[in-house]
């Protein structure tokens, strides 16, 4: 029988707010989630970012919930009129959706029953069938409905939520990230031969990044996989070439 962790566990991010669109608000948490999951051995695929705009939610959440293992939503779920994402989710998934008791509980943990008024009784309105995702800073919960998980966009609020989350999700094998310096070995001298290292290495990923430094111009090229062996030998190829080229340059 294969490993269940040979099976690639993957992911989407979808990104829910005009605010992120028009460039007010900076996306601080695509980053976060990313490496998160890469750390967990779950692959995340594609990341969209759409605004509060029902229709475009509802076929986004539809089209990437059938796509990949898991799809993982940020913003939209708070207290004002544009914050639609559970009713979205609950459209795409066909159920209904209202205040949920045990939302509502939480939010009495933080709130007075007095102060729990129409608005913020909304961030308690989970769809039908959904599983509750702790938020350990203001109380709010997300909530997880089959594949999806919707998450706030607040960074501190929706890293506590990944925490909380976390530990539900089926993982995969890990990823093993090898970085060696280039130095200041241009790509375009390097490119067709690493192309051939690539080829030669079909197990791993293998990818070029430039970058300026306080020191100057530099170049890393990063071997990823997850069988430690074809790393290893995809990581010896490329320093092989790094070493060979570095000599010719003199």
């Amino acid at each position: 029988m294969p490993d269940a962790r040979s099976t690639p566990v993957t992911a989407a991010i979808l990104v829910i707010g005009d605010e992120i669109l028009s460039g007010r608000t900076k996306d601080k948490n695509i980053g976060y989630i990313a490496e998160y999951l890469t750390s967990s051995g779950i692959d995340l695929r594609e990341v969209r970012v759409v605004p509060d705009v029902a229709e475009e939610i509802v076929a986004a959440v539809n089209a990437l919930r059938a796509r990949y293992t898991y799809l993982f939503t940020t913003g939209g779920i708070g207290p004002t009129h544009d914050d639609i994402t559970a009713d979205c989710v609950a459209q795409a998934l066909g159920v209904g959706i209202d205040v949920d008791p045990r939302a509502r509980a939480m939010l009495l943990e933080r709130i007075k029953e007095a102060d729990l008024n129409e608005a913020r009784l909304r961030m308690a309105r989970i769809p039908f069938g959904a599983e509750l995702i702790e938020n350990a800073v203001s109380k709010a919960p997300g909530f997880m409905i089959e594949n999806v998980i919707v998450m706030a966009g607040v960074p501190a609020i929706m890293q506590s939520m990944l925490d909380a989350v976390a530990p539900r999700l089926r993982t995969g094998a890990r990823v093993t990230a090898e970085t060696i310096e280039a130095g200041n070995l241009p790509e375009g001298g390097y490119a067709s031969d690493l192309a051939l290292v690539a080829k030669a290495h079909p197990g791993v990923s293998i990818g070029s990044y430039p970058s300026m430094t306080p020191a100057g111009f530099r170049n890393q090229i990063v071997v990823r996989g997850r069988d430690g062996e074809a790393v290893a030998a995809a990581r010896a190829a490329v320093e092989a070439l790094v070493a060979r080229l570095h000599a010719a340059r003199g």
